[in-house]
């Protein structure tokens, strides 16, 4: 990933969680994922259309995509696919990039997404040469922004009543954290590299 290229898809692992370069077998887990109430709720908006078949195709071409990184979150103790975390919109001229994650049933309220998060803004600073890393969160999620400041991210701004979900109008909080305040910080969950996908 060194010049954001993000062409190596890695392995990371902490001690909750490995994250791993996805496989078109994990589109029917996904599938499950992305259809809980509370997924759909904080992450998509009301008419995207998701087809198991659009899963399939997504989740059997992220090995290959080199302007982004999208790495699936497990259990390190079972193995169980339990979510995502993605680096993307790459501007390499700003050394920055946008953050996003979802978390399905399975992996909440055991601080897995929070080591997830750790681990790939970590990897996109220390590998990737990232100054900047960014996301956006709709203020009514209370759970991901615990977990984004714990993660070390800071509140930049709001977006006021910037979108309407289940009827009522929404913040949408911008959030941020820069590479030296993650060096000065660091935080716990750090990475331990597994071997690239591809590597010889």
């Amino acid at each position: 990933m060194r010049g954001m290229d993000f062409a190596v898809k890695p392995v990371l692992t902490g001690a909750k969680v490995v994250l791993r370069p996805f496989t078109a077998e994990d589109a029917d887990l996904m599938w499950e994922i992305v259809r809980d109430p509370e997924v759909v709720r904080f992450t998509f908006e009301p008419d995207t259309a998701l087809t198991r078949e659009r899963l399939h195709s997504w989740y059997g071409s992220r090995s290959t995509a080199r302007d982004r990184l999208d790495l699936a979150v497990t259990d390190r103790l079972t193995g169980e696919l339990v979510g995502e975390v993605v680096l993307y919109d790459v501007d390499p001229h700003a050394r920055s990039c946008v953050f996003r994650t979802l978390i399905g049933p399975g992996g909440r309220g055991r601080g897995l997404g929070t080591e997830a998060t750790r681990l790939i803004v970590g990897h996109g600073f220390e590998q990737g040469g990232l100054h900047r890393i960014e996301l956006e969160v709709y203020g009514h999620n209370h759970r991901a922004l615990r977990a984004y400041e714990k993660a070390g991210f800071v509140v930049e701004g709001v977006r006021r009543e910037a979108a309407l979900r289940e009827g009522r109008w929404v913040d949408e909080v911008v959030m941020g954290v820069l590479e030296h305040e993650w060096r000065a910080s660091a935080p716990g969950g750090r990475a331990t590299p597994g071997r690239p996908e591809g590597a010889v």
